[in-house]
């Protein structure tokens, strides 16, 4: 393309952007920036699961101790229900402490990934 008609002034303003955007310096911050915007993304995700894990866990459990008490009350294996009482405690029980987990290592991620 023939630079004699265009404005010389708009020619060397639009160079000066390329070699600006260019720099090696803009190159490695924009790449920084895109690579810490990726990995909170996915922490961000794993709290999700893990809360869904945590919540699904939750109402399994309930289910399961309803079932249970249901049985006590009704007269029937009063070991077997109280072994399920217990594991449904349990269940929930893990299932909190792997949130936690899952929430300390997600913040101790973000703290240690360099952000520019």
């Amino acid at each position: 393309m023939s630079t004699d008609k265009v404005n010389q002034q708009l020619v060397d303003s639009i160079n000066v952007g390329q070699q600006a955007v260019m720099m090696p310096e803009v190159i490695k911050a924009s790449g920084a920036g895109k690579a810490y915007q990726s990995v909170a993304q996915s922490a961000a995700i794993s709290i999700q699961d893990a809360s869904d894990y945590l919540r699904n866990t939750s109402l399994i459990s309930t289910t399961a101790a309803g079932a249970a008490l249901a049985q006590l009350l009704a007269g029937g294996d009063s070991k077997n229900a109280t072994t399920a009482l217990t594991q449904a405690n349990l269940l929930v029980t893990e299932a909190a402490e792997n949130f936690k987990t899952i929430g300390d290592n997600v913040t101790d991620l973000m703290n240690k990934f360099p952000s520019s």
